[in-house]
């Protein structure tokens, strides 16, 4: 089977077919063009080589599980990386591999992707503020936070999150419930690309923002109708003095939204452009 190797590649595979893993090397690998995606891609099918050596044939899959987070998060020691947690390694699966260390998404992705050769059935959860992992189970599911090397989460650890992000707003276990969805892997993806766009927006240098417009355009190709996306980009424009593209991108996030919190700043940032652009002709 043909692996892919460029963003295009990514694209041109259905949605529904779309690998986290060799998506997120694909990521990674216009930061470090010399990456080996066949590479990783093998240390990830040996690691569930490793465990599934050590599976019995009846083992069942709650075991099956506690095995595997044993394995990555003892054994392997991988972790979150609590002193650095905006180093833009961590959003770069290779990086992750190679350091151990992550945040919740990456995280996420390798012990999906580690499940899945397993057969266990791992579904993201684009949780507020925290991604976390679901596996289906017959009576129900168990909610693993990576992050956390492994930690399996009730509803009342749920809710205690929750309501640390509210302000202290009393979250009802429905509510809970409802959050926990699976993430398609479009939108997994859309998470990871969001936080590696932040992260080199932030920064001052004219590199930094050029990496992070290749980042959202990325992102508008799997979610092209996210109105929030094309404002940032729209900045990211604006910083690098692109400011027909700026325009247009403002243009279409009033298009999406036209009754966002800052459309009047949006519209008054649009007549500005307008006049800039007229006296580029």
């Amino acid at each position: 089977m043909t692996v892919a190797t460029t963003w295009q590649d990514v694209l041109d595979a259905p949605r529904e077919q779309l690998k986290l893993a060799e998506a997120a090397l694909v990521i990674a690998r216009e930061e470090y063009p010399a990456l080996d995606i066949t590479a990783y891609l093998a240390r990830i099918d040996g690691m569930a080589q490793t465990l599934r050596d050590r599976l019995r044939a009846d083992i069942a899959p709650m075991e099956k599980l506690a095995l595997l987070t044993r394995y990555m998060f003892e054994e392997l020691g991988f972790a979150g990386n609590s002193s650095d947690y905006y180093d833009p390694r961590n959003s770069y699966l290779n990086e992750v591999m190679d350091r151990k260390l992550g945040i919740p998404i990456t995280l996420a992705v390798l012990l999906i992707e580690v499940g899945r050769r397993l057969d266990l059935p791992l579904s993201g959860i684009s949780f507020p503020g925290h991604f976390l992992v679901k596996c289906a189970l017959r009576d129900g599911a168990v909610i693993i936070d990576p992050y956390a090397k492994g930690a399996c989460l009730g509803i009342k650890d749920l809710q205690k999150r929750l309501r640390v992000l509210s302000g202290g707003k009393d979250i009802t276990p429905e509510a809970v419930m409802r959050l926990l969805t699976v993430a398609r892997p479009a939108d997994i993806l859309a998470r990871m690309l969001r936080n590696l766009k932040a992260i080199y927006s932030e920064r001052g240098e004219s590199s930094d923002h050029t990496k992070a417009l290749t980042i959202v355009n990325h992102v508008l190709d799997l979610c092209p109708q996210s109105a929030d996306d094309h404002r940032d980009r729209a900045r990211l424009h604006e910083e690098l003095e692109c400011f027909r593209a700026a325009l247009a991108d403002y243009e279409a996030y009033l298009r999406l939204q036209p009754e966002a919190r800052d459309a009047r700043a949006v519209r008054e940032k649009i007549a500005e452009l307008r006049g800039r652009v007229s006296r580029l002709n």
